[in-house]
């Protein structure tokens, strides 16, 4: 049961939205200058830029922006003054996270403490607004235990991140590797990929037509990557408790696995079976999801980091951009059209049709970016090889998440301007259309 009626208003979420493609920008230029040097080494000032352009910027943007939307629609929870909470969070993350890739990427530590105040500020205030509602919602929705991981696992994330950057600052002596390993972690595992499952235990259903997911996957998925994941940060800080390491990688990896085969095979038995962008995003993601969980056991139970330098950059290419770039892709195609259409002032003032959510962005340019952004992709996933390829590879991904951000932005156009017609033709009808103005 969906309470469309609780939706806050389009800019609310929008805003996160429109901003999130371009960190991926900044990402691809960044990569595009630097060239092969900027994935050497996962602790490269520029890896380490990327990351969180990707991270802080691209994925937390477009999340935050989703979960405003999707809390009180899926769950009924009424998040305490959206718009508020969108106004002072919004600025916050993007100040914040161009601090932090200023900082990262020219090794100028004195930029940390400004982005840490700004980051964790607008984290702060997020998780404390959304986790308010969904701790008060009497409601038992099928993503409500998924989101309230993900959004415990959030927090931890700036916690940990926080901390990282007063080790890196040299104000606190903790173990950098562990540190990192968990804060990816509980970051990627833990706030990503739960807030993904959580999210299309509802949608995929609904947007692509598939039969629901099995009663028991979003019952137990969340509690068993939070397990894991515990377990991985005592085995990485307990004495005589480093044996959990392995085993918890394992069990993250597995329970990742069973989520994309579970998508996949829904995805099969679709009653829908022509197959557009949006779909041929999330079905990639899906498949490089198993890829990036198979790549996360061979550095834990057979290559070992020091011998494959290679294989921390493949893992995270294969996670960053190949599983969440690509589904939050998929996702935005969606949700966007789909909240502007369910926020346009529909009424009896007005005697136009209700518009079509094709009418948003057309369907060719949304899959002429699908095939720039996979190939993006293999250009980087080919840079390992051919490290030559990554000014291109950058470019392309860049020039990728620019068609998005202009998708997104003739969606909204088309959103202001069927509005404003409604509008006007109820003012002509001398009443005014039902619903709030937004």
């Amino acid at each position: 049961m969906l309470s469309f009626e609780q939706a806050p208003p389009v800019s609310a979420s929008f805003r996160f939205f429109l901003t999130a493609p371009w960190f991926g920008v900044a990402a691809g230029l960044l990569l595009a200058w630097d060239g092969p040097q900027a994935l050497q080494s996962r602790w490269s000032p520029s890896a380490l830029a990327l990351t969180h352009l990707l991270t802080a910027g691209f994925m937390l943007q477009a999340m935050c922006g989703a979960l405003l939307q999707f809390i009180p629609v899926a769950t009924g929870a009424n998040v305490w003054r959206p718009l508020l909470i969108a106004n002072l969070v919004h600025p916050a993350l993007l100040a914040g996270t161009l601090l932090l890739a200023i900082s990262l990427a020219s090794t100028r530590t004195e930029l940390l403490p400004a982005s840490e105040l700004l980051l964790g500020a607008g984290l702060a205030i997020f998780c404390a607004a959304c986790g308010l509602a969904l701790l008060r919602t009497a409601a038992t929705g099928i993503s409500l235990s998924a989101l309230r991981t993900a959004l415990a696992a959030l927090a931890l994330t700036g916690v940990l991140g926080l901390l990282l950057a007063e080790a890196v600052s040299g104000r606190l002596a903790l173990a950098l590797e562990t540190l990192t390993d968990l804060h990816a972690g509980w970051g990627l595992a833990g706030w990503a990929l739960v807030l993904l499952a959580g999210v299309s235990f509802t949608v995929v259903p609904m947007f692509q037509m598939t039969p629901p997911y099995p009663s028991w996957l979003p019952r137990r998925l969340p509690g068993t990557l939070a397990l894991a994941l515990g377990a991985a940060s005592v085995g990485g800080y307990a004495p005589g408790a480093s044996w959990l390491w392995r085993p918890a990688i394992a069990l993250a990896a597995a329970s990742a696995t069973v989520f994309a085969l579970f998508t996949l095979q829904l995805q099969r038995r679709r009653r829908r079976p022509r197959t557009d962008a949006t779909f041929a995003f999330f079905r990639g993601a899906m498949i490089l999801l198993i890829a990036a969980a198979l790549a996360c056991l061979a550095s834990t139970w057979g290559l070992d980091f020091a011998q494959a330098p290679g294989l921390p950059v493949l893992i995270g290419v294969l996670a960053l951009v190949g599983v969440f770039v690509s589904a939050i892709n998929g996702m935005l195609y969606k949700i966007v059209p789909f909240i502007a259409t369910l926020q346009l002032p529909h009424g009896v003032g007005s005697s136009l049709p209700p518009p079509s959510i094709k009418m948003f962005i057309p369907e060719r340019s949304m899959a002429m970016q699908m095939r720039l952004h996979f190939a993006a992709l293999a250009m980087l996933l080919a840079c390992l090889a051919v490290p030559q390829l990554a000014r291109a590879a950058g470019a392309a991904f860049a020039v990728s998440c620019a068609w998005l951000a202009m998708n997104l932005l003739r969606g909204l156009g088309v959103y202001v301007r069927l509005r404003d017609q409604i509008r006007s033709d109820a003012a002509a009808r001398g009443s005014s259309p039902a619903g709030p103005a937004r």
